[in-house]
């Protein structure tokens, strides 16, 4: 006998087909965000007073007129997702303006706040969207490359030492998301480096992390270790000093060491390695020593589903590089492995959380 199948009304399936169709569609939404950011359009209507016209908005980014039909169904995307606002002006024909949303303010050049489109840019370019497509044959494949590397032939740090361009844009990158997040860290649990007389941001890069923990606690000896590729094309800040080295062979003794978003490109094994040595480079914790991390944390931070939906997405995206976004019972694991007593998780960073870890 047959079995019987479950019969759906029509609503039913036409939802379950458009389900389908807007998870396919997703990547469009991500281009025209990309393609937004590219042709400068959140910086040209937040520098000509924050709302523009179609028209306007097509002449100043230097369109040809018959792209403006374009611009207007490029526009209703962003608008839809709410990246964009719409509203009428006073004209007799009724015509639109474009205005920002706090979104879109924040891919806004303006030296009072922090700018998020190089993080972006890094997360939507060709050399890490492009392995994607892939992914099918990679699952196949019974080699251990990382996606990336299956693409490109490199890893990301092979490509960032080669490629001067590339390395620029994850030092961008990262400066964009320290300058963003550390100015909230600061403010939200400025607590966990109270009474540090020195700190190592190791893998800081360009130190970004390092010069706004060194401006808020003037006292602390701020330092940044990094490898010598980085250092060498460092900004001089006062108050920042850069170590050229190597986090896998040894890192400099400190009280208190900082990692903010390196401990996700890592595996399991090579993590215990960067925390075996930072506990030889602290002092014990009655002395004050501990290690703060700057990472996520799946399953903590506000209990919503563009949280959990945005973590698993990056874990997803981290795999790339054949990094991981890991789970509370997961991070425990290797800080106990790497001889570590005790943690605290602070979620206060959206997607990400403040640990602080203990000898």
């Amino acid at each position: 006998m047959a079995p019987t199948q479950e019969k759906h009304s029509s609503e039913e399936l036409l939802r379950a087909q458009v389900d389908l169709w807007h998870h396919a569609l997703g990547f469009v939404k991500s281009m025209a965000l990309k393609c937004a950011m590219e042709l400068q359009i959140p910086n040209t209507i937040q520098h000509h007073g924050g709302s523009m016209t179609p028209s306007e908005l097509a002449a100043k980014i230097g369109l040809h007129p018959s792209k403006l039909p374009r611009l207007r169904r490029l526009m209703r995307v962003l608008i839809v997702s709410d990246i964009f606002v719409v509203h009428e002006v006073a004209s007799p024909n009724k015509e639109v303006a474009y205005g920002l949303t706090p979104t879109t303010r924040l891919l806004a050049i303006d030296e009072v706040r922090s700018n998020l489109s190089p993080i972006l840019s890094l997360i939507l370019d060709s050399t890490v969207t492009a392995p994607f497509s892939g992914m099918h044959s990679w699952f196949l494949d019974e080699h251990s490359t990382s996606l990336f590397e299956k693409a490109h032939g490199l890893n990301v740090w092979e490509m960032a030492a080669q490629n001067s361009t590339y390395n620029q844009l994850i030092n961008d990158a990262m400066v964009s998301d320290s300058n963003f997040l550390m100015d909230i860290i600061l403010r939200e649990c400025s607590g966990v480096f109270l009474g540090i007389k020195s700190l190592i941001d190791v893998a800081g890069g360009h130190g970004g992390s390092a010069k706004a923990i060194a401006k808020a606690f003037p006292q602390m000896k701020c330092s940044v270790l990094d490898l010598p590729h980085v250092v060498e094309e460092a900004p001089t800040f006062d108050h920042v000093s850069f170590i050229s080295g190597d986090m896998f062979k040894y890192i400099p003794p400190a009280d208190a060491l900082f990692l903010k978003w390196v401990f996700h490109d890592w595996g399991d094994e090579d993590c215990v390695k960067i925390l075996k040595n930072c506990k030889e480079a602290i002092p014990s914790r009655e002395a004050g020593g501990k290690v703060i991390i700057i990472d996520m944390v799946v399953g903590s931070g506000p209990d919503e589903i563009i949280t959990r939906e945005t973590q698993v997405l990056f874990d997803l995206f981290i795999m790339c590089f054949e990094g991981i976004e890991r789970e509370e019972h997961e991070w425990k694991r290797i800080f106990m492995e790497a001889g570590f007593s005790n943690y605290k998780i602070i979620s206060v960073l959206g997607v990400r959380s403040v640990i602080e870890l203990y000898p």
